[in-house]
Order: C-alpha cells, then structure tokens, then sequence
C-alpha cells in the first residue's frame, strides 16, 4: 500500500502507531509503509561495546557532534556505496525529514576526522523513543562510535526504546535483539508517554560536574570540548551506568 503525500504530523502520528515509510530505491519517488511482524530494538542497558570499540571512543579518534550537520548526513546515509550501491532514501524522504529536524522531531550525530565529516546517523524522536533511521561511514568505526554516542545521549535524556527498525548481524553484536510486533506495541506506548529530552546540542553542552542537576545523577570530570562534543570517557560512563 503506497502512502498518499506525507507531512512531518501525519509521519509522527504514524511512528506512533508503529509504522515508518520506505522508498523501493532512491530514485523511486514513492513511499510505502512498513510495521515489521518482527522488530529490531536496542536495550538501552544492555548495549556492548567491544573492546577495540571502546578504546577507539576513548582515544577521540573523532569529533563527535549533535545535530551540527543534518541534511549532510542524510544525503550521506542515501548515497550509494560498495557493497550497498541501492538506498531507500529518496526525495521525499529528504524533505520529511529535513522538516521534522527543523521541528526539533529528528536529530542527527556526525562524525568529524580532520574537519571532514566521516560517519554518522540520524533518527527521529517521540516521547521516549528514538527511532534509528540510517548511518553511514567512511572511515572504519565511524558509524560506531556514532552509534556509540547515540546509547549515551538517549540514556542521559531519559529515553526507553531506541527502534532499530530491523534487526541485522551486524547490530546484534552490540546487543539489538528482536522483539514481536504486539511487545515492540506495547513498548512503543509506554515509551512516548515517558518524559525525555535530547541533550542540548552542539555548542551547548557545556562541562559536567559531579554536582547533581536537575535531579540527575552528576558525572565526573571535564566531558565535554569547548566545541560542544562530548569525550569519549564520558559517552562510556553513561553506557556502563544502569537505570
């Protein structure tokens, strides 16, 4: 069943039903809707990261921003490339989810190495869920320390889901695991009635202190770049502490 003409609320009000659009190919200019029989989800406190991971978040290899470079990302996430030369991005995808960010309903984390953008992911949020749209990378761990990044911020802001859409290998790994359409449902209802926020982004972090604000549980040390970017040893403290 193709989708008539989208706008970013109908997108929402439809997230909120469990369903999301695709495209066939990226030069086909429709969409249809899609709610997996089975669904890929993240358990926020069950998230692994492997050890050659971990060192590299700690090293800062990349600069890690928030929301710095949307539409850059997207068009990333839609270009072909060796071994994926077909993508479901296409036009209109774009342009719903280029007005959802502007709306403040998407959000996108980029990956810098030498001012050059090289990894990242963008998605969608309601509520308490955040919904992984897509990443791409072009350096090795890129797309990783992005998603890495991702955990960090959702736990700091109180989020509950995180949708990975579909599950694959590759994000097993890191502790997706696969759920039925009637639990994810259930998941999905309790997860936008639950107050959360994404932390403020780039250029507005500021440091964190080990003084307790707004209620939260303070971390420690100096976390954050005077560019806005968190460091690597505070994205791996938030993965670590259970809620």
């Amino acid at each position: 069943m193709h989708a008539p003409r989208l706008t970013p609320d109908i997108l929402l009000r439809a997230y909120a039903e469990g369903l999301f659009p695709m495209a066939e190919r990226r030069d086909d200019p429709a969409l249809y809707w899609v709610s997996p029989e089975k669904r890929g989800i993240f358990p926020l406190d069950a998230f692994h990261v492997p050890r050659r991971l971990a060192r590299t978040i700690r090293s800062n290899k990349f600069a890690v921003t928030a929301d710095a470079a949307f539409a850059d990302v997207m068009r990333a996430c839609a270009a072909p490339t060796k071994g994926r030369e077909e993508t479901w991005i296409n036009d209109e995808i774009l342009r719903l989810y280029t007005a959802l960010h502007a709306g403040g309903h998407a959000h996108s984390l980029e990956c810098w190495r030498d001012k050059k953008l090289v990894g990242g992911l963008y998605g969608v949020r309601l509520g308490g869920a955040f919904f992984g749209e897509s990443m791409f990378s072009r350096e090795t761990d890129a797309s990783k320390v992005a998603l890495a990044h991702l955990i960090a911020r959702l736990k700091r802001g109180g989020f509950t889901l995180l949708d990975a859409q579909f599950l694959t290998e590759h994000l097993a790994r890191f502790g997706a695991i696969e759920i039925s359409r009637k639990k994810y449902l259930a998941i999905l209802s309790k997860a936008i009635a639950t107050p959360a926020y994404w932390p403020a982004s780039s250029g507005n972090v500021g440091i964190f202190s080990s003084a307790p604000a707004l209620g939260e549980t303070g971390l420690t040390g100096a976390t954050a770049t005077t560019d806005g970017s968190w460091l690597g040893a505070l994205v791996l403290q938030l993965i670590t502490q259970t809620s």
